[in-house]
């Protein structure tokens, strides 16, 4: 119980702490968001029609700590400001719109390479020094080093304009209308195939190369021998033994995966025109959209701080020493 109350202490901790570096950031900057978007129409506003979008961005001349408390109102109200960009869209409805197609792509492509990586990463150290492992090790490194973007655009030459297998862009059909049927959920599955396919190959090799690394590690520790000696079937052996206790170390690795589904691989969105917040976000920051931007990053923070807490308070559980402080 202690272990999980200073867990939860340092994450809101945390969570205090990225609010408000978030809410302070932008405020250093010299001038004001209605200033530069004003700048950008050259004189074609009234100064009425400044102090007009000053008040609807929520910009005035009120103290520091009361934009403070006004700021964390909006948080724990989800509002978060109006868009540059799409003016007087609010900046929520935004995020509400794109995170799921982020979630969707970034998230399973994700969840299906820690566990393919994982899988395969068991497999190859119980086989050790046969062709898989001497072989996948180094394939998959070498896609690895690959920049996400270039496999991207290869793909995109390849499978799309080439091929003409799969689309190029967008996350499904226009002429298509949305709705909980067949033909759009295929479509969104076509268009979400290559960036998918793009960030597991890219991310695969972390997860067995850290995977097969553990397992022989644990393979050689005297639990493992004597239990092999006893007599244990290979199946226990392999995962009841030893897998169990090498997979620890991946799970910090997780957390950090996991928390990055948000923020998605803003490339990998980019080349594809994927709809997602990676490809907002880049266009945000094109064009200044600062709530939109401050909506984003610190959408990001949560989630990776939520994604440790997680997978602390998982560990705990899987490793009884860490409750104990090691005893």
């Amino acid at each position: 119980m202690r272990y999980v109350i200073n867990r939860l202490g340092f994450f809101i901790l945390s969570l205090w702490a990225a609010i408000t570096i978030n809410f302070i950031l932008p405020r250093m900057m010299p001038g004001s968001p209605a200033d530069a978007m004003f700048a950008k129409f050259q004189g074609q506003l009234t100064p009425a029609a400044l102090d007009a979008m000053k008040k609807a961005y929520g910009i005035g001349q009120s103290t520091l700590w009361q934009q403070y408390i006004d700021y964390l109102h909006g948080l724990f109200t989800f509002n978060w400001g109006l868009s540059f960009m799409q003016y007087p869209t609010p900046v929520s409805d935004m995020i509400r719109g794109s995170l799921p197609w982020t979630i969707g792509l970034v998230g399973i492509s994700t969840l299906l390479s820690v566990f393919i990586g994982t899988a395969l990463g068991v497999y190859i150290s119980w086989k050790r020094r046969g062709f898989l492992d001497n072989t996948l090790p180094v394939v998959s490194m070498i896609f690895q080093a690959m920049p996400y973007f270039w496999v991207a655009l290869l793909f995109v030459f390849i499978f799309g304009f080439k091929l003409n297998w799969f689309p190029m862009a967008h996350g499904y059909d226009p002429a298509i209308t949305p709705g909980f049927n067949g033909t759009f959920f295929t479509s969104i599955l076509n268009h979400a195939f290559l960036p998918a396919l793009t960030l597991l190959i890219g991310s695969l090799s972390g997860w067995i190369i850290g995977m097969r690394n553990n397992m022989m590690y644990t393979l050689g520790e005297d639990y493992v021998t004597f239990a092999e000696a006893k007599g244990v079937k290979t199946s226990r052996l392999m995962f009841s033994y030893a897998a169990r206790n090498a997979i620890l170390p991946q799970l910090t690795s997780f957390a950090i995966a996991i928390g990055n589904v948000v923020s998605g691989s803003i490339l990998t969105e980019q080349v594809f025109s994927y709809p997602g917040i990676g490809n907002q976000l880049t266009s945000a920051v094109q064009s200044q959209d600062f709530p939109m931007i401050q909506a984003s990053f610190l959408l990001i923070a949560v989630a990776v701080l939520v994604a440790n807490l997680i997978v602390d308070l998982l560990y705990s559980r899987l490793d009884p020493r860490i409750r104990t402080g090691g005893e």
